[in-house]
């Protein structure tokens, strides 16, 4: 991806290097994330405890200081994308979500989280958190490097701030307790699916304007399939059990991703009611 050189957002929180002491004490938010965990799959029990460690103090490295402003330029090129689409298709204004970059422990309006849960957004605050270790993560634990494996990342957590704006979080979330665990779960897929859809409708206006190299899309796809749930339960407990899918499969996410960059357009993007996906 050519993004040297270009804007960098201002909507940027820096918290590296910031005590993790006021998380130590959990509180209703982490008992959210908690849930969070649980309903991926993960033990409620070990993620709480894991946010009880002790301080390490942050130096910056230049590893660390150009994934920074890589990730600050990637969202430059989201707020951009997402405003034209705003006003263009929807006649709306689009409202930038804020990036908060971490390192170890961090503090949301959704609760307290450590970097184990990945980068994520949270709807109460309309802030994406990303610690930039996770880029390692994604290149040496599952076999997905390149940059625009990374700006896929970002893209799809900007798709979570897109779906909160057209009330579409709010709405998922409004089944939870109404519908079974494995109905709800199906919701989470699809919800999962279309941030992918909107992560490739921006990789879209970016091959567009030219920013895209050679092999660029594939990384990023490679980056879908590498996260698909079936392919990280399969490598974590050795079988599949698709009823506690809660992204989709790797197929799933490559091929939204996929279809959003040959579209273009909010309106191809609606999971909720793709026959496929509601077998």
């Amino acid at each position: 991806m050519k993004w040297q050189g270009r804007r960098a957002s201002t909507n940027v929180e820096d918290r590296r290097g910031i005590s993790s002491k006021a998380l130590m004490g959990g509180g209703i938010g982490t008992i959210i994330l908690a849930l969070v965990v649980m309903l991926m799959g993960g033990n409620p029990l070990e993620y709480i405890g894991s946010l009880t460690g002790p301080d390490t103090p942050y130096e910056e490295t230049a590893e660390h200081r150009e994934l920074a402003e890589f990730s600050m330029v990637v969202l430059a090129e989201t707020e951009d994308v997402w405003a034209e689409i705003f006003s263009k298709e929807l006649g709306a204004n689009y409202r930038d979500p804020t990036l908060v970059i971490y390192s170890g422990y961090v503090e949301s309006a959704c609760g307290a989280a450590n970097a184990s849960v990945g980068p994520f957004y949270c709807p109460g605050d309309e802030k994406i958190y990303l610690d930039l270790d996770f880029f390692t993560e994604l290149k040496e634990q599952f076999h997905a490097p390149g940059d625009f494996a990374m700006a896929y990342v970002i893209a799809h957590e900007v798709g979570h701030h897109v779906q909160h704006q057209l009330g579409i979080i709010d709405e998922v979330y409004s089944y939870r307790g109404r519908v079974s665990g494995a109905e709800f779960n199906k919701l989470l897929v699809k919800m999962e699916l279309q941030a992918d859809y909107f992560a490739g409708v921006w990789a879209h206006y970016a091959d567009r304007a030219r920013l895209l190299e050679e092999g660029d899309i594939e990384e990023a796809l490679n980056a879908a399939m590498m996260i698909g749930d079936d392919r990280i339960q399969m490598d974590t407990w050795g079988y599949v059990v698709p009823d506690r899918f809660t992204h989709g499969t790797s197929e799933q996410r490559s091929s939204w991703f996929l279809r959003g960059f040959k579209s273009g357009t909010i309106e191809d993007g609606d999971t909720f009611n793709a026959p496929e996906l509601n077998d």
